[in-house]
This record gives structure tokens, sequence and C-alpha cells, in this order.
């Protein structure tokens, strides 16, 4: 290729935030590259706008104002002097007119072309393009404008899938069990797609059940290179959204892989494929089905990165900067086994509910073949207007089951406090039988149902209370004035014992401690005496050891909540006051907002007869619609929000009479 031109990149501007943006910082940093970051106002503080040479304010809150106004970014780039935009994902990633106008600019656009974006990322039109190329798909129907979507439904035959025709990360998609609920179900997902995508159109789809998604990773340059990086299962997920990914797949032989890389590759070359991308499938024993073409990086490539030795930023610059592949398919092979989990803020026990908030303490634990990419620290906020997603946990090891007990055993040992998250769900997934026999098929959580918490035992409770009375204990005789050199609990007569209660959730615990002369204390948690001793204390560490057991635990105070971490993971405790404070009685009936958010809908007028399970009112958070239901039979007694009103966590939606009315 004699005549090659490159055109090497000397300032990237990534069009994204969060753990995305650092982690293209890092290769492109590596690769000599300046990089510059953009801002919405509540990420001013965040990591990767510290970790870029530059920055520049976007001036807004919301991604419409902010991570989606092109606008905005051309002139970041503009006043930066940037001569290429990588878009990470989501956002405009996948926006074909914002891939053009950056190159009207004469700006390098790392990613596929702005034609291949419009005509593959139309999911309807790719699944006509791959029926000429005989790629097996599902039997899909495009739905019109105010169009009865009831006749298709019926032919495709339910359970149907109602899906947005342009985005993805399962936004805009319902699956609709019966003919009663596809009219409810078309609604919510247009509405859903329209703010996500900004395109409200929607196509039904059969549903498979029973299945896994198997997606290709393809990279391709501009001088007609085309590989396939092998596949990544991701069939472990929950409302449509991946939240533990794999390559390669328990489920794939040497044979199946071929045939699902030849595929991939088909696809790729009929649409002359530069840049990185994935094909996705469903899979179904060995018959498998096209699904659609992300026409970007996905959250789940470093577990590719892993078993190939590629880093596939470093790949996608490259190409953007017109250099060729390099090496061929015959030079790829599949080395040890990769496994991904997705740290996300959202509460499991309440059908993972968003959970945005402050992290009070976030460190990452450390060892061989463990990788956390991620956008947060201490003190950082996961913000309502944004992903869930804290962080992504990547472990590579020798075998399957040996990733996916160090990747367990990473989770356990991660210190992540202050904020509800999905940590245990995510490890009880990974040690469950089913998982780690490779049983993972999309319906994994509905049918195996791991535990959505960890449950602690009196033991781990009487620990953590232990330490952190002691440790209260300690820095109180550091911090001491006066009588410094006395040793701490002399007494020169007999006094009662020193006394705190905590509370874990619903439950108070009740200890009392008593120094003895050799320096020991005996701590009576509820009842039970525990010898205990202080080997070290040292700010948030302490080491511990009682009734012949040596523990380590680490403490952090915010107010009144003892954040405790040792061997049984994260435990929080709130110290009670010595005295009762009186404070407002909950109302009965009261129905409260279980995450902060945006009305969109109320379905209910006060006076209404409701029944359990009914709808009143729609929620949106963090991009997605949450329905807001009846806890009960019973009567509307008022509502107290308007549609539109952005409402806090824990804020009064309505109230409920649960007596039902009189027929």
């Amino acid at each position: 290729m004699a005549d090659v031109i490159i055109k090497p990149i000397r300032r990237l501007l990534v069009a994204n935030r969060g753990e995305i943006a650092r982690r293209i910082f890092r290769t492109a940093q590596r690769m000599g590259i300046a990089t510059v970051a953009v801002y919405a106002d509540g990420d001013a503080g965040s990591p990767h706008v510290r970790e870029a040479d530059t920055a520049i304010a976007l001036n807004g809150r919301s991604p419409a104002e902010t991570y989606l106004d092109v606008g905005k970014l051309l002139e970041a780039c503009r006043r930066t002097g940037a001569d290429a935009v990588h878009p990470g994902y989501g956002f405009l990633s996948e926006n074909a007119g914002f891939a053009q106008a950056v190159i009207d600019q004469g700006i390098a656009w790392v990613g596929p072309t702005p034609a291949t974006i419009r005509g593959i990322g139309d999911k309807l039109a790719a699944k006509r393009l791959m029926q000429t190329l005989n790629v097996p798909t599902l039997q899909a129907h495009a739905l019109a404008p105010g169009e009865d979507a009831a006749p298709a439904a019926l032919r495709i035959g339910y359970p149907v899938l109602v899906k947005a025709a342009a985005g993805g990360g399962g936004r805009g998609m319902r699956v609709v069990d019966s003919p009663a609920d596809l009219e409810p179900a078309i609604a919510s997902a247009r509405r859903e797609a329209s703010a996500a995508f900004g395109d409200g159109t929607l196509f039904l789809e059969r549903w498979v059940a029973r299945s896994r998604h198997v997606e290709i990773q393809i990279l391709g340059d501009s001088h007609g290179q085309l590989v396939h990086l092998f596949e990544r299962e991701c069939s472990i997920q929950r409302r449509h959204q991946k939240i533990i990914e794999e390559a390669p797949s328990p489920a794939l032989d040497a044979a199946l892989r071929e045939q699902m890389g030849q595929a991939a590759l088909t696809a790729a070359r009929a649409i002359g494929y530069q840049s990185a991308g994935t094909v996705e499938f469903l899979l179904s024993g060995r018959e498998f089905w096209f699904l659609e073409v992300n026409t970007r990086l996905q959250v789940e490539h470093p577990v590719t990165e892993a078993i190939t030795g590629l880093d596939l930023v470093r790949e996608q610059l490259r190409i953007a900067e017109g250099e060729p592949l390099g090496y061929t398919q015959s030079d790829l092979r599949i080395d040890g086994h990769a496994i991904e989990a997705r740290l996300c803020a959202e509460n499991p026990a309440q059908g993972f509910l968003p959970t945005p908030g402050t992290i009070d303490v976030w460190a990452p634990a450390t060892g061989e073949g463990v990788r956390f990419d991620s956008g947060v620290e201490s003190g950082s906020e996961v913000s309502i207007d944004f992903d869930t997603m804290i962080a992504k946990v990547i472990v590579k090891a020798p075998t399957r089951r040996e990733a996916a007990s160090r990747l367990a055993r990473v989770l356990e040992t991660t210190r992540l406090q202050g904020i509800t998250h999905n940590r245990d769900f995510l490890v009880s997934v990974l040690r469950s039988p089913e998982f780690l026999r490779g049983d993972t098929h999309t319906d994994f959580i509905e049918r195996v149902a791991p535990a959505r918490e960890r449950s602690f035992s009196d033991e781990d409770l009487a620990l953590a209370a232990t330490a952190a009375a002691l440790q209260a204990r300690a820095l109180r005789r550091t911090s001491a004035k006066v009588l410094a050199s006395v040793t701490a609990g002399f007494r020169n007569s007999v006094m009662p014992p020193e006394r705190v209660d905590y509370l874990v959730g619903d439950r108070k615990l009740k200890l009392e401690y008593r120094a003895q002369r050799d320096g020991s204390l005996v701590v009576s948690v509820d009842g039970c005496a525990r010898r205990a001793r202080v080997l070290r204390s040292s700010g948030a560490d302490i080491d511990l050891e009682v009734d012949g057991r040596r523990s380590a635990l680490a403490i952090t105070s915010v107010g009144a909540r003892r954040l405790v971490h040792g061997e049984f993971g994260d435990v929080e405790l709130i110290e009670l006051p010595r005295f009762a404070v009186a404070g407002p009685a909950q109302a009965g009936g009261a129905l409260k907002a279980p995450m902060p958010g945006r009305v969109l809908a109320i379905s209910v007028a006060p006076g209404e007869s409701v029944v359990r399970g009914q709808l009143l009112m729609v929620l949106e958070a963090m991009k997605m619609e949450h329905r807001i239901t009846a806890p009960a039979d019973g009567i509307v007694q008022a509502i107290r929000v308007a549609e539109g009103e952005q409402v806090a966590n824990g804020a009064l939606l309505a109230v409920l009479d649960d007596q039902p009315a009189t027929r």
C-alpha cells in the first residue's frame, strides 16, 4: 500500500462523559494525542474533566442541553483546535448528522462513515439488507404513525417485541404478552425512544423468549481490510439492558463461531464498514438471527480487548488516521476468558429502580488480571440526568470458571458506599450454579432468580458495630485535649459500661463495652458478649481481634452514618442519638417517589377507585420510564404532583385510601 496517506491526529475531542471519556483519553494520551473534554454543569468536578488536557463547559445540565447539542460540540472543537472527534457510545455516537457535521468542518470522525451509520443504523433498513444477503432475520413489521398495530402483532404472534428503530441500550423496547397491553406499550416505547434518540419510529418483532444475545466485534479500515474479533455473550440482562458480558461465549464451538463470524463479515462487507462495530445476533441452540449493527464502540468492548490483546480505541484512532489494519483474520487468537460486570446505581430488590445520589466511598479492589473502567471517585454524584452505571469491572483468567470466581471476589472486596447499587446482586449471579455451567439465556434473572441483596449474619453485624464503636473510641482518645496520657477506659470507680445504639436497615443493635485491665474490652452486642482487642487503629482503618479472630476493617463517618467495610462486604450503620428525637408521623396511604424523576403522565384522578397493580403515573429518570402502580386496591384521595413536575426521591406523589370503594 505505497499510496497510503496518513493524517496524524494531534488533538482529540471526546463528545462524551464519565468512564468512556476517561477510557478514550488513556489510549489517546499513550499515543501522544492531546485530549479535550466537554462537560455539563453537573460534571464540572468529574474525573474525566480533570484528566483531559483541556476542557470546555457546555453550559447546561440535561443531555439535550449538553452532550446532544451538535452546535455546542462543534464550537468546542473550534475553540480548542481539535482535529478529531471520538463520540464514545450513547448520545450522538450513532448520529449520522453529527458525524457529517464534524467531517464538514474538516475534522476527522473516529467511527464509520455517515453513509454507513445512516444506512445500517435504521434497524428496519438493516433487516431488509440482511435478507438480501441471506443472513437470517426475525419476522418484523414497521409501524406507521397512527397505524393499528393489532393485526401485525397477531400475524407475528404473541409475545411480540415493540422496538425503537433508532438507537439501542434497551430504550424504547417493550415485550407485550397480550393484545390488551399492546397500545400502552407502543405509546410508552414511542415516548422513551423520542426522548432518548429524537426518533419515535417503532417496529414489531418476533420475541424469542429463551435465547442468548451473542455479538460479533468487527474492525475495518479504509483500504478494504476487514476482520472479526470473535464473539461476546451479553445474555444477562434486566430491562433489556446488559449487566454481565463475557468473551468468548460458553455456547459457541469453533464451527458455530466461524459461521456467525462469517455472517457478521458478510454484513460488514456489504456496507463497506470502517472502524469498530458490532453485529448483534440472537442465538437459540445452533440457530441464530440478525438483530442489528451498532456503529460504535460497545460498552462491553474490554472483554474483547482482554482475550485478543488489542486496544480497540487505538485501532479506531489508527483507522481514522488512514492506517491499514496490518493483520488478517488468521493472525487473531482467543487467549483465556474475560467477564465484565456493570456496577450500577440501582436497587435490584425494588425492580432495579435507579438510585441516584452521592458516592461517599469508592475504593476499587486490586489484583492480577483486574481492570476498572469508571467515571467516579469518592464524593462523585450519580445524576438523575444520565445513565446509572458507576463502573465496569473486568477480569481475565485462564478459564471461565476462574474468571467468574475472581470477578465475584473483586466485586466483594471493592468498597462502594453511600449509594444503593447492584454489586451484591452481580456477585449472586456470578456464583450461581447456572451461570458457572454456562446456562446463560436472556431469561436468566427471571428464571434463576439470584438473590437481589446480601443478607448479613448476626456475627457480621456484631463485628461491624464493634469496629465502628471502637474506632470512634480510638479517635476520641487521639484527639483528646486533656488527660491524653491516661489509659483509655481508666476509671477510679465502678462505672456503667459505655453504650451506643445503631440502626441497620430496620434492625436496632444495642452495643455496650467495658475496658479491662489487660487492655482488652468486653463488648456486648444485643446481649452477646465477646472479648475484643484493638490491634491497630489509623484514620479510617482498624484491625480487631474478637474472640481470637483477627479482622481488618475500614470505617468512614458521614454525619450519623458509619460506613463499614470488611470481609463481609459493606454495611451502613446509623448511630442513634442518646435521646429520642420527635418527628412527624408518616401519613397512611402515602405513595412516595422511589427515585428522583420527572412526572411524564398521570393516569388517575382523585376519587377514582383503583386495583392493585393499576398504573397511576409514569416517572422518567436516567433516560428510562418507570411505572408507578397501586400497591393495593383502594381510592385515590389526592394527587400531589403535576405532569412535567420534577420530584425528589421520597416526594409524596399520591395518597390512597386502602379501603376499596363501595360498589
